[in-house]
């Protein structure tokens, strides 16, 4: 990247886009047959319901990454965070500072929104993007485990 980066928030019409940079990152985390994301779906919980925005990185005017990502809550802080679902940058894109403006425009969309921190997961093979999150100045958070309910365990727990 020789230029300054171009951004732009995604709009509903990006909703194909959105699903199919999902669906790269899935794969390349070998996880595509978990996506049952679809179009419609998406329309519904991140343009109408705004649980969530995408921003897209370009190269010469075309969407090369995005950043899916939302506000949380920290109550020790006292105040909201961004939470940074998910970041990809397409292959033949890596390695020339694309995901760094990414995370460097997130940190400031952060910064301007009065957020405390800025947060994600990474997962425990994916080396190449923990060494790259160790060299912006991340920190692992290694006295915590993530839990999840869902499915079946979900509905149960919910008295359904």
């Amino acid at each position: 990247m020789n230029q300054t980066p171009v951004f732009r928030f995604a709009e509903e019409e990006d909703t194909p886009l959105i699903l199919q940079f999902i669906r790269e990152l899935a794969d390349y985390e070998g996880m595509l047959g978990e996506v049952v994301a679809d179009e419609a779906t998406l329309k519904e919980w991140i343009f109408r319901k705004q649980k969530a925005e995408v921003l897209f990185v370009l190269a010469d005017g075309r969407e090369v990454g995005f950043a899916l990502f939302f506000h949380n809550f920290s109550t020790f802080l006292g105040r909201a965070g961004l939470y940074l679902e998910d970041l990809y940058v397409k292959p033949e894109y890596r390695g020339r500072g694309y995901g760094k403006a990414i995370l460097k425009k997130l940190a400031a969309i952060a910064m301007e929104r009065g957020c405390g921190r800025l947060e994600w997961w990474c997962l425990d093979w994916n080396r190449p993007s923990i060494d790259f999150y160790l060299s912006l100045g991340a920190q692992p958070m290694e006295d915590w485990t993530v839990y999840r309910i869902t499915g079946d365990t979900l509905t149960s727990l919910a008295g359904k």
